[in-house]
C-alpha cells in the first residue's frame, strides 16, 4: 500500500468522509431492509467504499457517471444529496426518481450520475453514448462507467469497450473486481488472471489496482482521467476489493472461501483507512469522530426526510411514459397534432431516396443530428444505398460507421441523446433488433420513467424489414412491430410509401421520445410524388386512403400494397371500401378507426407479421370491446401462419398477407347483414 499522505492531508481526509458517508447510508438501508420498514431487493457495497470515493474525487462536478445496481457507494460519492437517495429508496415523491426508479435504477443527472441500470454490463454501451456526445459537443468532460468482474464477461460490455477505444472517447471503464460474479467466484467465471489485461485486446490502456487502497486507486485513475480529457482515449480500469457479504441483502455466504472472507473483514477498507490516517499522523481520534458522527446526523436527516415526504400521486402511473401522456395508446388526444405542410415541388423519386433526403435535411438543419450504423458511410452507403452520399456531405463525424455491434450501437445513441445530441441508429434488418433488444427495450424505452422525467432519450431507429421480396428466410425476414408495441415507452412508425417515409422520419427526429421506423424493403424501390424541402408528418394520424361505407380495411408498411389491390378487386364487385393507413403504431390514432369502423359496420385488420399475438388482435380486441352491438359482422384481423418465415419462395408466397386473402376475408365479412 503507497503512503496516504502523498495524496496531501486534505484529499486523504475527504476520501475517508465520503467513505463514511458511503457505509453509513449503505448500513442504514440494511436496517430498514431488517427491519421490515423497506422491502427491496439491495445490493450492499461494503469494502467497495474507496473505488468511487476516490475516483469521484478526481472527477469535476460536471463529469458524468454510470453504474450498476450495486449503486449506493457510487451515487453518493457522485454527490446526490442523501436526502433524494434515501427518499427514493422509501418510494416517495421526493426521491430522486419520484419513486418510480428505486434502488436499482437511481438516476440524479444533477450530479452527473446519468444511468444506474438493473441488466448487469448493459451500461458500458450507454457510458460510451455520453462520451460521444461530450466529444463531439468538444466539452472536456469525461464519463466513468462502473460494473462488477462479472459483467466483464457480458458481450454488451466488449461491444462497448471495442467501439470507444475504436472512437477514441473520453470514458473510463471501471471493473469493480469484488472477486464474485453473483454467487461465482472470479476464479471460475474467468480464464485471465485479470480484467484489465483484456485492455491490449481492444488497443486501449488497461490498469489494475488495489480497490480497497485510495492511493492506488487515485495513482492509476489520476492518469486515466488525463488520457481520456487530453483526446488519448478510454481506459479499463480494474479495482480489485473483495466483496464482504453475500451477493444481496440477506444472501448467504457459504459459496464464499471463509477464510478469505475473514482476512478481508479484518482489513476492510474502512477500518484501514482510518487506521492509516492516524498513523501517518493525518488525523486525530477527535476529527474521525467527529466526521463520523456528521455522517451519521446527515443519515437521520435523510432518514427522518424520507419517512416525512408523500408517495408519489397516483396521477404519476402513466405520466413520463412518453414527454406527453395522450402518446399512450387509447389515451385521450386533446386534438389530432398538426402537420408542417410541404411546400416545395413535387418529384418522383423512391421511397429510399425519400429516406435518405429526409436524412440530408435533418443533418442539414440541426446540428446535433448524426447517423450512426454499419456500413452506411461511402462508398457503401448502406445495404440499399439509404444513407448514400451523406457521409461525404456531412463527414464521418455526423455519418459515423460502426462495427457489427448493435447493442453498441443503440447504447450509444441512447447515451449521446440523453447529452443534447439526436442520433438516428441504422439497425440493417427488422430482425437485428433482437441483438440490441435490451437496450431498446430495458433502456430506451424506460429511461425516462425510470428516472421520473428527468432523463429524455430523443433517438431515432432505422430498420428495414426484408419480407416478401424473395427468399431471405427466417433470420431477415421478420417484422418486430408488435414486440415493440407491447414495450411502454416506445414509438413505432411504418410508413407505406416515400411521402410518408420522409415525413414521418423527420418528425421522429424532431420527436422527444424513442422512435422505431420500420422500413420496408418491398416498398423501397417504389416511387411516389415527394415534395422538396423539409415537412412533417404527425405521429398518431392515420391517413384515410379512400372512402367507403360497406367495409374498412386497416393497414401499415407493405400490408398496404396488398390492401390496394384487393379493394379494386372489392370495388369491381360493387363494394365501397374505406382505407385507413395507420402509418403510426404508437401513437395509435385510433379515433379514426373507430369512427370509420362506426360508419361502415365492418373491418378487417390487415398487418404484415404472424397473426397469433399480433398487432390486429390487440385492435380487433379493443374495437370488439367498445363496439359491441354496434357491429355488422366479428371484427376480422389478417395475418401469417404460426410459422416461422420459409425460404422456398412457394411457400414464402402462402406465408405473407395478399390481395387475394384479404379478398376472401372481407366477402366474408360482407355476407353477415
Amino acid at each position: 500500500m503507497g503512503k496516504l499522505a502523498e495524496l496531501g492531508c486534505e484529499k486523504a481526509v475527504a476520501i475517508y468522509r465520503m467513505m463514511v458517508r458511503i457505509a453509513e447510508c449503505d448500513q442504514r438501508i440494511q436496517q430498514g431492509l431488517a427491519a421490515g420498514d423497506l422491502q427491496f431487493q439491495y445490493y450492499p457495497a461494503g469494502g467497495q467504499e474507496a473505488i468511487p470515493a476516490t475516483i469521484m474525487s478526481l472527477l469535476n462536478p460536471d463529469d458524468l457517471a454510470v453504474t450498476t445496481y450495486r449503486v449506493i457507494h457510487d451515487i453518493v460519492a457522485k454527490g446526490t444529496p442523501l436526502r433524494e437517495i434515501m427518499a427514493e429508496m422509501y418510494g416517495k415523491a421526493t426521491g430522486t426518481c419520484k419513486g418510480k426508479g428505486g434502488p436499482m435504477h437511481l438516476t440524479a443527472p444533477d450530479s452527473g450520475l446519468m444511468v444506474t441500470t438493473g441488466i448487469v454490463g448493459a451500461g458500458a454501451p450507454i457510458a460510451a453514448g455520453l462520451a460521444l456526445a461530450e466529444a463531439m459537443q468538444g466539452t472536456g468532460r469525461v464519463t466513468v462507467c462502473s460494473f462488477g468482474d462479472g459483467a466483464a464477461n457480458i458481450g454488451a460490455v466488449h461491444e462497448a469497450l471495442n467501439l470507444a477505444a475504436v472512437w477514441r472517447l473520453p470514458v473510463i471503464f471501471v471493473c469493480q473486481n469484488n472477486l464474485y460474479a453473483e454467487y461465482t467466484s472470479f476464479a471460475e467465471s474467468t480464464a485471465s488472471d485479470s480484467i484489465a489485461s483484456r485492455a491490449a485486446g481492444y488497443g486501449m490502456a488497461g490498469e489494475q489496482c488495489d480497490g480497497t487502497d485510495p492511493a492506488s486507486i487515485h495513482a492509476v485513475a489520476r492518469k486515466a482521467i488525463e488520457r481520456a480529457r487530453s483526446g488519448h482515449g478510454p481506459t479499463l480500469l480494474e479495482c480489485v476489493a473483495p466483496r464482504l457479504q453475500g451477493h444481496a441483502f440477506g444472501s448467504d455466504i457459504a459459496h464464499m472461501d471463509q477464510a478469505a472472507l475473514a482476512q478481508a473483514k479484518a482489513t476492510a477498507p474502512l477500518k484501514s483507512v482510518r487506521r492509516r490516517l492516524l498513523d501517518e499522523g493525518l488525523a486525530t481520534e477527535a476529527e474521525l469522530a467527529a466526521i463520523e458522527a456528521g455522517a451519521r446526523a446527515e443519515v437521520d436527516d435523510a432518514q427522518q426526510f424520507a419517512v416525512a415526504s408523500a408517495a408519489p400521486d397516483l396521477s404519476e402511473l402513466q405520466q413520463d411514459v412518453f414527454a406527453d401522456i395522450g402518446d399512450i395508446p387509447y389515451a385521450a388526444r386533446p386534438s389530432s397534432p398538426d402537420e408542417i405542410s410541404p411546400s416545395g415541388a413535387l418529384r418522383r423519386i423512391t421511397f429510399g431516396m425519400a429516406v435518405n433526403e429526409a436524412m440530408a435535411i435533418a443533418l442539414d438543419r440541426d446540428p446535433s443530428v448524426f447517423l450512426l450504423g454499419e456500413d452506411i458511410h461511402d462508398p457503401a452507403g448502406g445495404i440499399v444505398k439509404a444513407t448514400v452520399g451523406l457521409s461525404s456531405r456531412f463527414g464521418l463525424d455526423r455519418v459515423r460507421p460502426t462495427p457489427i455491434s448493435e447493442q453498441a450501437i443503440v447504447g450509444a445513441a441512447i447515451g449521446a441523446s440523453m447529452r443534447g445530441m439526436k442520433p438516428v441508429a441504422e439497425i440493417m434488418v427488422n430482425d437485428f433488433a433482437m441483438v440490441a433488444m435490451d437496450q431498446i427495450a430495458n433502456h430506451a424505452a424506460k429511461l425516462r420513467y425510470m428516472s421520473g422525467g428527468r432523463t429524455t432519450v430523443p433517438i431515432t431507429i432505422r430498420s428495414l424489414t426484408a419480407g416478401n421480396v424473395g427468399s431471405f428466410g427466417a433470420q431477415h425476414s421478420q417484422m418486430l412491430e408488435s414486440w415493440f408495441a407491447h414495450t411502454p415507452g416506445l414509438k413505432i412508425v411504418a410508413p407505406s410509401n416515400a411521402y410518408d417515409a420522409k415525413g414521418l422520419l423527420l418528425a421522429c427526429i424532431d420527436d422527444p421520445d424513442p422512435c422505431i421506423q420500420i422500413e420496408a424493403m418491398r416498398c423501397f424501390f417504389s416511387p411516389d410524388d415527394v415534395p422538396e424541402g423539409h415537412y412533417t408528418i404527425p405521429l398518431g394520424k392515420a391517413a384515410i386512403r379512400q372512402d367507403g361505407h360497406d367495409v374498412t380495411l386497416v393497414s401499415y408498411s407493405w400490408g398496404m400494397q396488398e390492401v390496394h389491390a384487393a379493394s379494386t378487386f372489392l370495388g369491381e364487385a360493387g363494394h365501397s371500401v374505406e382505407i385507413i393507413d395507420l402509418r403510426t403504431i404508437v401513437p395509435l390514432d385510433y379515433a379514426a378507426v373507430r369512427a370509420s369502423v362506426l360508419k361502415t359496420g365492418r373491418i378487417l385488420i390487415v398487418h404484415p407479421a404472424t397473426e397469433f399475438g399480433g398487432f390486429g388482435a390487440e385492435l380487433a380486441a379493443k374495437l370488439q370491446h367498445d363496439l359491441f352491438g354496434k357491429l355488422k359482422a366479428p371484427v376480422g384481423r389478417y395475418g401469417a401462419p404460426y410459422t416461422c418465415i420459409p425460404f422456398a419462395q412457394n411457400l414464402e408466397a402462402a406465408y405473407f398477407p395478399n390481395a387475394a386473402g384479404i379478398v376472401e376475408r372481407a366477402t366474408t365479412l360482407l355476407g353477415y347483414s
